[in-house]
């Protein structure tokens, strides 16, 4: 039998099923007791210090006991730390993405996903680099700076060289004051040289969801193709990191087994990372999974209530404080709402799940991989979310500058964040404010952009702020960035 060891490199000993159970059994035993309760909120709440503000963050036991905590009022404590551990460390700030949907060519069987090769309804799509060009354009003419490509696993249609072809196209197309200045990968597992290439391709962040962390469910699901191994699958995110990819997302696609079960692992994964790499993941994603051609959600039964989701992102954040947590499409306004002060980070906007979606004037539905519960444009989420009080930040300056891995969270820890990635997320929504907003949108930006100004510490940077901020106004200068 496999023993705990969050410092293995074997996924059986990182995510040990032992572990999990008996985290299970120790939440459900002390669910109701309060001094224990209260000595991790103690624990997971935001320390001022002489360099900035500092967060210890939860184990994967203690978040675990808040998880199965149903005293009400605790319940809201756990929300409100969330809000003060999101606000601490990443200000108001709302990262904003699109994913770009490469190719629907896919060898896997993975029974939750309409990508599986049995699926003989949905239209076969993979765009050629002249359609990539077209895609990209009609993104930058939104206003979008970053994206997250997807592609299915597929080694003759989709094999890495095609890849990294397409992140080459991707960055070399500039569309009046347009660029995408980061982009982020979301395929399958592969090797370490593979990683080493896309690092070398200049990529963001790779992002890899684990789906079900309970290897046997994991088997069920994905009974065909490469995916099918566990082990490598889960082992993905070291061999990106020995491939010189500091910036990894994590994810579970919650719905497919007990979500306490993902929760526990899912945090077991981030503590593998930051004990053998010395970083815990650069980003977190929480999906549900949705209704798409020839999948139903139902027949999972192991779904989550609206409530108990908003829960998980909360516990989430609390653990992992330096984290950022990014919510879809796939969820609607209203819980993308809550979900925003509940520790959420990022979030995804005018989304398009299909191969070639973002072309078509109305949204296609032959090979979209999840059904978008939020069809908003662009322009309406930058708008909601500046009446929600959050900024909408299209900054991509601590990937460019190298801040990336242990240099972001020392830069997260140290409480530097408003002399830096304040003024930078304040100067490109000026960007999209002038080249791309309606004017309603406008008029609610700049005068969020003039308060939020006052917020900056120190009075050089805000002044150089506020500089470049009207020379994008005035002129078709852009891409400033601290």
């Amino acid at each position: 039998m496999a023993i705990y060891n969050p410092k293995s490199l074997k996924a059986e000993e990182f995510i040990n099923d032992g572990e999990i159970r008996e985290t299970l059994a120790y939440a459900e035993q002390n669910k109701n007791n309060i001094a224990l309760i209260d000595e991790i909120l103690e624990k997971a709440r935001p320390q001022k210090t002489a360099t900035g503000t500092f967060c210890r963050g939860l184990t994967h036991r203690e978040a675990s006991v808040l998880l199965a905590c149903e005293i009400p009022e605790k319940v809201e404590e756990i929300y409100r730390l969330a809000e003060e551990i999101k606000l601490a460390f990443y200000g108001n700030r709302i990262v904003m993405f699109a994913p770009l949907y490469l190719s629907n060519y896919c060898v896997n069987g993975c029974l939750y996903c309409p990508y599986h090769f049995k699926n003989k309804h949905i239209t076969r799509k993979k765009l050629t680099q002249e359609e990539i060009v077209k895609e990209v354009t009609a993104l930058q003419d939104m206003g979008h700076k970053r994206l997250a490509i997807e592609a299915g696993e597929d080694p003759v249609n989709n094999p890495i060289e095609y890849i990294l072809e397409c992140i080459h196209t991707i960055y070399s197309v500039n569309h009046k004051n347009g660029a995408i200045r980061r982009v982020n990968v979301n395929i399958a597992a592969t090797t370490v040289e593979n990683y080493r290439l896309l690092k070398e391709a200049g990529i963001g962040t790779y992002i890899l969801f684990q789906e079900t962390y309970h290897k046997e469910s994991y088997l069920q699901l994905h009974p065909t193709g490469p995916k099918h191994d566990y082990d490598y699958h889960t082992e993905a995110m070291d061999r990106a990191m020995e491939g010189g990819i500091d910036d990894v997302g994590l994810g579970v696609l919650f719905g497919l087994e007990m979500y306490k079960y993902e929760f526990a692992g899912l945090l077991m994964h981030a503590e593998h990372l930051e004990a053998v790499h010395g970083v815990g993941p650069h980003t977190i994603s929480v999906p549900r999974v949705k209704h798409a051609d020839d999948i139903d959600p139902d027949v999972f039964d192991n779904s989550i209530p609206d409530e108990m989701f908003e829960k998980i992102i909360a516990c989430i954040r609390l653990a992992v404080p330096y984290t950022g947590m990014i919510i879809s499409t796939r969820e609607s306004q209203e819980v993308r709402e809550r979900a925003l002060k509940l520790g959420i980070s990022q979030v995804s906007g005018a989304s398009r799940t299909s191969v070639g979606g973002y072309t078509e004037k109305e949204r296609p539905h032959d090979s979209e991989q999840f059904d978008v519960s939020d069809q908003r444009t662009l322009d309406e989420v930058v708008r909601w979310l500046m009446e929600n009080g959050h900024i909408p930040s299209f900054c991509t300056a601590c990937y460019r500058e190298g801040r990336t891995g242990d240099r972001f969270m020392s830069l997260c820890k140290s409480g530097q964040i408003l002399n830096c990635c304040h003024p930078n997320a304040l100067m490109t929504l000026t960007e999209y404010l002038v080249d791309y907003a309606s004017e309603e949108t406008k008029r609610i930006g700049f005068a969020m952009i003039e308060q939020e100004l006052a917020k900056i510490p120190k009075d050089k940077v805000r002044e150089i702020a506020r500089q470049n901020i009207e020379d994008i106004k005035n002129s078709n200068r852009r891409d400033f960035r601290f």
